[in-house]
């Protein structure tokens, strides 16, 4: 298939590799742009993959209090290096953080953060709506369902608050290849008043 520009350009945001990696891995992947990011790493050619053994022991905790204070957030992101961690992008990233965590709510920061009884519930759920079609089917059904449970509840795969086009990991994603170090979220935390009226339409 034919990679596109737009293909090419994600990848590159992504990882920040060079292009004519970001096309091998493409053309490697068909197109399948977490498959590429994989490629990439097996190779050690993305800067996740090289940074991946590097300890973020610095930091930043950001809050975020939404409107007359029914729902507060605290997040921790970690850095290499305080430099980093000092920096306005670092910061930046960490309170938009804050703000999405507040707004979406998420229950895990990754997908591996799910306990297994529970993504087996989820499963048992799925795959009862799935009997009598084609394993094949099913199992085409089963990820795309999975996929869409990942984005109600895992913060990295969550579509981004304030730009619909882009993923937490992203974000996460960009402002590694930006800053060229090893960023991870830590930890977060999330109050909310429990009223039936309280709602989140939070925009900044």
């Amino acid at each position: 298939m034919a990679i596109t520009l737009d293909q090419i350009k994600e990848l590159r945001s992504r990882t920040g590799v060079g292009i004519s990696n970001v096309k091998e891995a493409l053309e490697a992947s068909k197109g399948d742009m977490e498959k590429a990011i994989i490629y990439l790493r097996e190779k050690g050619i993305s800067k996740g993959a090289k940074r991946a053994g590097r300890q973020a022991e610095n930091g930043f905790i950001a809050h975020y209090v939404h409107g007359d204070g029914t729902i507060a957030v605290l997040v921790e992101l970690n850095s290499e290096t305080d430099f980093a961690s000092r920096s306005e992008k670092f910061r930046s990233l960490a309170h938009d953080l804050a703000l999405h965590i507040a707004a979406n709510n998420p229950e895990y920061t990754a997908i591996d953060d799910i306990p297994e009884d529970v993504l087996e519930t989820e499963k048992a759920i799925y795959k009862k709506d799935l009997k009598g079609k084609p394993d094949e089917v099913q199992e085409k059904i089963l990820e795309g369902k999975l996929q869409k449970f990942y984005e109600e509840v895992v913060l990295l795969e969550q579509v981004f608050v304030k730009d619909d086009k882009k993923k937490v990991k992203d974000l996460i994603n960009e402002a590694l290849a930006s800053i060229g170090e090893k960023i991870e979220i830590s930890r977060f935390v999330r109050f909310e008043i429990a009223t039936p009226s309280n709602s989140c339409g939070i925009n900044e």
